[in-house]
């Protein structure tokens, strides 16, 4: 099969998020103008780059999120944990402007260090960022789009110690929760380590399942 976009797909849905799977959710917290905090989880998201560390989620719309962090120059990542995954689906709902996606799930906000804007206390890690670049996104032919990405460097790192183990973060132990294509998710509960040639080894060699 092929089929270029444009043009359309001929299936009953859409591939495309289920092709780009699984990807990380940014669970973006924030401050509006007024100091009331949002909560929102967003499957565009990922990481940039990491000297410094950065990261960028995509709002499909200028939503609450985009625009909190765009006008305050801040925003949050918290983790997204198989426990968690109920508080975050019900923080994705539309909420009347204002009340707020941490009471309505029932999650608990604890201060940043850095930022205004809150975090998520039960995430077993959050990032505290500062926006570094914003944007609305344009096709190809240059027209603009209803997208728009936001950028922020990690200027704070949250870790619940629970999730560390010989100095290194617990990715298995914390499960993770991804968004795949449709109204499907997955959550990491298992993984490998490969070695890459520069290591001195190979996959075969470096390969360990846990």
């Amino acid at each position: 099969m092929f089929y270029e976009p444009r043009s359309g797909h001929g299936l009953p849905h859409d591939p495309f998020k289920a092709i780009i799977a699984p990807r990380p959710i940014g669970w973006i917290s924030t401050l509006d103008r007024q100091g009331r905090a949002n909560l929102a989880p967003y499957s565009f998201f990922n990481a940039v780059h990491s000297r410094p560390p950065m990261l960028m989620f995509t709002s499909e719309t200028m939503k609450h999120s985009a625009a909190n962090a765009i006008a305050s120059g801040e925003f949050v990542f918290n983790l997204v944990s198989r426990p968690l995954f109920e508080a975050m689906n019900i923080s994705s709902g539309a909420l009347p402007e204002g009340e707020s996606e941490f009471a309505a799930a029932g999650l608990e906000p604890a201060p940043c260090r850095v930022v205004k804007a809150p975090r998520v206390a039960a995430s077993p890690a959050a990032l505290e960022c500062r926006v570094t670049q914003s944007m609305q996104l344009a096709d190809a032919a240059g027209a603009p789009l209803e997208g728009w990405i936001i950028i922020g460097e990690v200027v704070g790192v949250h870790i619940d110690e629970a999730f560390l183990r010989d100095g290194r973060f617990d990715t298995l132990a914390a499960a993770p929760v991804a968004r795949c294509g449709y109204r499907d998710y997955s959550a990491v509960t298992g993984m490998f380590e490969a070695l890459r040639p520069t290591d001195g080894g190979s996959y075969a060699l470096g390969q360990r399942d846990r």
